[in-house]
């Protein structure tokens, strides 16, 4: 059952026209990764998606609900969550109360137990729960921007370039937990351009091109398509 649908969805920015048309679908409890270049329209997608963008013709369905005139803090309450490009973490409140906005819609008391649990995925953000935001390195901020959504208990999970300007060995545990996040029954839509670690995590792959999905299929099918080779991993 498709947790996320949308339909022929366009975004623009004045005059430019920056997503068109498209379609896509992310089944609940599936990892569904969307992958291209620089300008592809990505980023803009997601933030359609998250009542972040007007999107404008088209239709976003999210749980069976048509997502029209909903607004974004409504979005999250729902359970559609998104850690954005640039992690956006507030860079003057500390580790601690940054997981704190996470769960700002929450009233439950299981908020303390869930932030134990993002410091067992993060050792290092509990060895730094009362460091600053903006004193963060850029991993723990990333650490941090997706431990901060967790903290809200998404049903579906946006990342949008969870790898952007990240060591490897960051990449590795950043990727790492997001396998554990999906097999933990968070469904996810992931944005990132670094495409063989998408594909490896991933159950399907969209690819989009100048505002269009050009392909999509399994993962495993995409990333043995010649085409998908020769412009995105360096076949």
């Amino acid at each position: 059952m498709s947790l996320l649908e949308v339909r022929s969805l366009e975004v623009h920015y004045g005059g430019i026209c920056a997503v068109k048309g498209i379609d896509l679908a992310v089944d609940s409890g599936e990892l569904v990764c969307l992958i291209g270049a620089n300008g592809a329209g990505k980023s803009s997608t997601l933030r359609a998606i998250a009542g972040l963008a007007r999107a404008a013709p088209g239709a976003v369905r999210y749980d069976g609900r048509d997502l029209a005139g909903t607004r974004a803090f409504e979005r999250v309450r729902a359970g559609l969550v998104m850690v954005p490009e640039g992690r956006g973490v507030f860079p003057q409140l500390t580790v601690e109360e940054n997981l704190a906005m996470g769960a700002y819609t929450r009233a439950d008391d299981a908020v303390g137990a869930d932030r134990e649990r993002i410091f067992e995925l993060f050792p290092r953000l509990r060895e730094r729960r009362g460091q600053t935001g903006g004193t963060l390195s850029g991993g723990e901020q990333q650490m941090l921007a997706i431990g901060r959504a967790l903290m809200s208990r998404p049903k579906l999970l946006l990342l949008d370039e969870p790898s952007m300007g990240l060591a490897p060995i960051v990449v590795q545990l950043i990727f790492e937990v997001i396998r554990e996040i999906n097999a933990g029954g968070v469904t996810c839509l992931l944005v990132e351009q670094n495409a063989r670690a998408a594909f490896a995590l991933a159950h399907r792959a969209y690819v989009m091109e100048s505002g269009c999905i050009t392909l999509s299929g399994p993962a495993k099918a995409l990333a043995n398509d010649p085409r998908v080779v020769e412009a995105y991993l360096g076949g």
